[in-house]
Order: C-alpha cells, then sequence, then structure tokens
C-alpha cells in the first residue's frame, strides 16, 4: 500500500517478532537513506497471533484483497508488491515468500534446509507460558 505495509510472518528462530521488526525497518530505513527529521516508519507496529491455518487463509485474503478494497488495483494479482501471484501461480515475484513453489525450487537445487524443533520451554506459546496463578486481572474479575 503506499502508506502501509501488511506482512504475515512466522515466529523467528532467534530472538523476538519485536527484533525481527526492528532490522527490517533498519534495514529499509538505510537501503533508503531516511534521514529526514521525520520518521519514516511507525514507532510500533500492529500484530496479531495467527494459530490456525483458518486464520492464516483470512488475513492473507486480507491482504491479497487490501490494494483492491482501497481502490488502489482493480484485481489482485495487479498490485505488483504483492504475493497472490506467487501463490496463484507460483511465478516469482519482488516479495520472496516461502512456499510449495519455493521449496521445490530449493529441493531441485540441491539445498535442503535443516529444521530446530524447539522445546515448549525454550519458547512457550502464551497459552502455555501460564502457570495457573491467578493474574491481577484475574483477582479484579473475582471480586466483582
Amino acid at each position: 500500500m503506499p502508506e502501509h505495509v501488511h506482512i504475515l510472518v512466522s515466529e523467528p528462530e532467534r530472538r523476538t517478532l519485536a527484533r525481527g521488526m526492528q532490522s527490517l525497518k533498519q534495514g529499509v530505513a538505510r537501503r533508503l537513506a531516511l534521514r529526514g527529521a521525520d520518521s519514516f516508519w511507525q514507532a510500533r507496529y500492529y500484530d496479531f497471533n495467527v494459530w490456525s491455518e483458518r486464520k492464516f487463509l483470512e488475513k492473507l485474503r486480507y491482504i491479497h484483497r487490501n490494494p483492491v478494497e482501497r481502490g488502489v488495483v482493480e484485481r489482485p494479482e495487479d498490485w505488483a508488491w504483492s504475493s497472490f501471484r506467487h501463490y496463484l501461480s507460483g511465478d516469482p515475484g519482488p516479495v520472496e515468500i516461502e512456499s510449495q513453489w519455493t521449496a521445490r525450487k530449493r529441493e531441485q537445487a540441491g539445498i535442503f534446509p535443516t529444521v530446530r524443533v524447539r522445546l515448549p520451554a525454550e519458547n512457550p506459546r502464551p497459552s502455555e507460558a501460564w502457570d495457573g496463578a491467578p493474574s491481577r486481572v484475574d483477582d479484579t474479575l473475582r471480586s466483582r
């Protein structure tokens, strides 16, 4: 979009999403040599945890349809910075994404990524991190 960007990312293997976003923002600012008084990026980003395939598809459809809804293009495939064409046909675009097509190309080139499975204690999900002890919010809700 002309004034914002949508990114659907997986949780980084190292560090945090906040660090990943910081790295992305700094890299873009450096590449564009942004040194003006006004910031190019907003101070914070909006995030939404996607825990299911259904929610992933919902967010992906929203991202793909956003340029059409905003009247920037007529069809999702017309937005140059969209992954829509890649998901539709496997055509590479200016933004590289992970998909069945990119995985197949890597395999054909003899590149096989390794996957490290983290133990839950290394990187607990919010629901797994809850230890069962009531929080202040729980106490407040019970007292009413």
